[in-house]
């Protein structure tokens, strides 16, 4: 056993804390599959609330370096819709949050992404562009979705896919505004972690930091990847993630 920052791990946990750090960057840096594929796997070592903690501030360290890249791609019209209900999703995930157990969060998780992929699906099959949902509701429900789910298990990448593949937006135009959205948000939820839930510590922040070469690694990875993928081959390509991340939870 490993002891860092008085957390007891075993070499495998310390494994599965670097992938997911490398996971991490990769997503903020277009593969936003990859960021679902790390919740499951840090609810293995953590649990499932103690996990969103530890997560979180990976999450924001990432962040930077997805704004830093892609912060002139951002689709504002639709930012400043998302915004204030994401906010509002984020207050009704800690309310919830304060009393669900490990197993509900996990089934919570699991559920959102399976519905997310589904919807992906469905949506790609339409395809035509009178299908795509144009109504401001669709957008209000998005942000609701997408703060709820960030609070309760960070998995407001499979709520914002959905939303931004469904929209058509262009490849670096759907990065661009899911960092930011996710830049904002993740601050937005840290008092929440630390004063509601307690997930947040000098020790989870101490652990993240050591990740940091890992984080800087995928994003490096992430930026070579999308820079390889088509608009179409993109939305295939985050769809085909977020299913692996389904099957990933179910395991």
């Amino acid at each position: 056993m490993v002891t860092l920052f008085s957390f007891q791990l075993s070499p495998s946990d310390v494994i599965i804390i670097l992938i997911v750090a490398l996971l991490t960057g990769m997503s903020k840096t277009g593969v936003h599959g990859a960021g679902m594929l790390s919740v499951p796997l840090l609810a293995v070592v953590f649990g499932g609330q103690l996990s969103s903690g530890v997560l979180l501030p990976m999450l924001v360290l990432a962040d930077v370096f997805g704004v830093w890249y892609y912060h002139r791609h951002a689709s504002w019209q639709h930012l400043k819709i998302l915004f204030p209900w994401a906010a509002v999703g984020v207050v009704a995930g800690t309310v919830t949050g304060s009393y669900i157990n490990d197993q509900v969060f996990k089934w919570i998780m699991a559920a959102t992404i399976i519905v997310s992929v589904g919807i992906m699906l469905w949506l790609e099959r339409l395809g035509e562009p009178e299908h795509i949902p144009k109504q401001k509701s669709f957008a209000i429900a998005t942000g609701i979705a997408g703060g709820f789910t960030s609070m309760v298990g960070n998995l407001a990448g499979s709520v914002m896919s959905v939303y931004l593949l469904s929209i058509r937006l262009p490849k670096n135009a759907f990065i661009g505004t899911t960092a930011w959205f996710f830049l904002v948000v993740n601050w937005f939820k840290v008092p929440f972690h630390v004063v509601a839930w307690h997930t947040i510590t000098w020790k989870t922040v101490g652990l993240d930091l050591l990740t940091l070469p890992f984080i800087l690694l995928g994003a490096w990875l992430g930026i070579v990847i999308v820079r390889k993928l088509t608009d179409r081959m993109y939305r295939w390509f985050i769809i085909i993630m977020t299913l692996i991340a389904a099957i990933g939870m179910l395991l």
